[in-house]
């Protein structure tokens, strides 16, 4: 047959950052010709991504905007992906994880009769509404997918019992690990003069992002209390926290921290600000999802600002905790991280269950194999 011809989606920073290093292992490939589209459900923090690894799409569907509704995003990606199936007719397209770009992408293809591979198969809490939409839009992709490239042997078994057919489903490893691979340097200095001009070696430098929609409100306003308790009560303690430009995340952190002496509040960073500040940090508590996959990888612990968690193989391994928002377990998990040095490297030196850095290949790989049999 005549190259392979693959259209990867995704819309948000998450995804970009996982697929990048999958889209540039396809370049590689002779029999692969590899096209990319990105929704920009996220605009600026996708571009960020896309700028790092040297990656320009050949579509763009641009469909963010204020206050945009899930409903929205949805019918907007599979208006704008129907065009670009009837004029490319890929011979399969690949999508990633959760968000609703993922989701949308996959009806998209099934509604082509596209075969679809399904990047980071078989996440699941078993909850519907935690996280929500993610939980529902992970699922619906897998019961569409073709291929499904599952992290971990746990991701895996959640798709067997599900009844997906052993055949279609492969343990690759997690592409972030790949990435990571591009963006942690050794003595990296940041853009950001503030976070240059942290005390790394002798302040515990704790970074924090907490933005899900599940935690909006009272999740929100529970995760700043604690962390305003946790840095007043410990002098050897700073906090950045990474907040997210939503207004509805935005206006409760600044409310309960702007001010507050040892915490720092700053915008977003790129992928590769991000990776490093992990790399220097003490410790991360967050409720991403990647940030349980990724600090891990390089020896952090991570408090999960969560209840349940789909990445159930990090518990599992003691490289992250679960807390949830609840104010007391919060201050009483992370004090016993930064008092307890026994507690503290005991988490930190435990082994990544999410991969070797190959993840990349193997996923290439299979989609050789599928195609040439």
């Amino acid at each position: 047959m005549d190259k392979i011809k693959i259209i990867t989606i995704f819309g948000t920073r998450p995804e970009a950052i996982k697929m990048a290093p999958l889209v540039k292992e396809l370049e590689k490939r002779e029999r692969i010709d590899i096209k990319v589209c990105v929704t920009a459900q996220h605009r600026q923090m996708l571009d960020q991504v896309l700028e790092l690894f040297n990656i320009v799409p050949q579509f763009d569907l641009n469909i963010m905007k204020s206050k945009q509704t899930l409903t929205g995003i949805t019918t907007r990606v599979l208006e704008g992906l129907e065009e670009i199936f009837e004029m490319e007719k890929p011979d399969m397209v690949l999508v990633h994880g959760d968000t609703t770009t993922t989701f949308a992408g996959a009806l998209a293809a099934f509604y082509k009769q596209i075969p679809l591979g399904h990047v980071e198969a078989g996440l699941r809490t078993f909850n519907k509404y935690f996280p929500f939409p993610e939980e529902i839009n992970r699922k619906l992709t897998g019961s569409i997918a073709d291929l499904h490239f599952a992290p971990t042997k746990g991701s895996r078994d959640n798709l067997l019992r599900e009844g997906v057919n052993e055949k279609d489903v492969y343990i690759t490893g997690n592409t972030v690990i790949d990435a990571m691979e591009y963006t942690v340097e050794d003595n990296y200095e940041f853009d950001n003069e503030e976070l240059n001009n942290l005390n790394y070696e002798d302040k515990k430098i704790i970074m924090v992002t907490a933005h899900r929609r599940e935690n909006w409100g009272e999740g929100i306003e529970n995760i700043c209390t604690a962390l305003k308790n946790i840095v007043e009560n410990n002098e050897d303690v700073e906090i950045v926290y990474l907040v997210h430009l939503n207004p509805v995340v935005k206006d409760i952190v600044y409310k309960h921290l702007d001010g507050v002496r040892r915490v720092h509040l700053l915008p977003p960073l790129d992928t590769k600000e991000t990776h490093n500040l992990m790399n220097k940090c003490f410790m991360v508590m967050t409720d991403s999802g990647g940030l349980q996959e990724e600090a891990p990888h390089l020896g952090k612990p991570v408090l999960v600002l969560r209840d349940v968690t789909e990445r159930p193989e990090a518990v599992e391994a003691k490289t992250v905790k679960l807390v949830g928002t609840d104010v007391n377990r919060i201050i009483e998990e992370a004090n016993d991280l930064i008092r307890d040095k026994e507690k503290y490297l005991k988490m930190s030196k435990a082994i990544n269950p999410y991969g070797d850095g190959l993840a990349s290949k193997r996923i290439t790989d299979i989609i050789l194999k599928y195609f040439y049999k």
